[in-house]
């Protein structure tokens, strides 16, 4: 089972919040909406896209190369910890 099958329900419903976010966005150009308005729906959107490849990206690496049942050596983790913290930062 793959982990975006795991999370699936939370996953959808992320990405359901995102599609909401983009129809305020078209809503907002198809009305007379001020720029300013504008700008910071696109920005909210932004994060919240940034916050979904930061989990699908920590998902990754927490299924596939981390994989659960194989031996994995404390510095492996160690390292997949930080990857996923700079991960979570740069997006964030």
């Amino acid at each position: 089972m793959s982990h975006t099958t795991k999370n699936k329900a939370k996953t959808l419903s992320r990405v359901r919040r995102i599609k909401g976010q983009v129809e305020a966005i078209e809503r907002a150009l198809e009305g007379d909406s001020e720029c300013e308005d504008i700008l910071q729906l696109v920005a909210s959107c932004r994060g919240a896209l940034n916050g979904l490849m930061a989990e699908l990206i920590e998902g990754h690496l927490k299924f596939h190369v981390l994989v659960e049942g194989q031996k994995t050596l404390p510095s492996q983790r160690e390292a997949a910890d930080e990857l996923i913290a700079v991960v979570k930062r740069y997006f964030n």
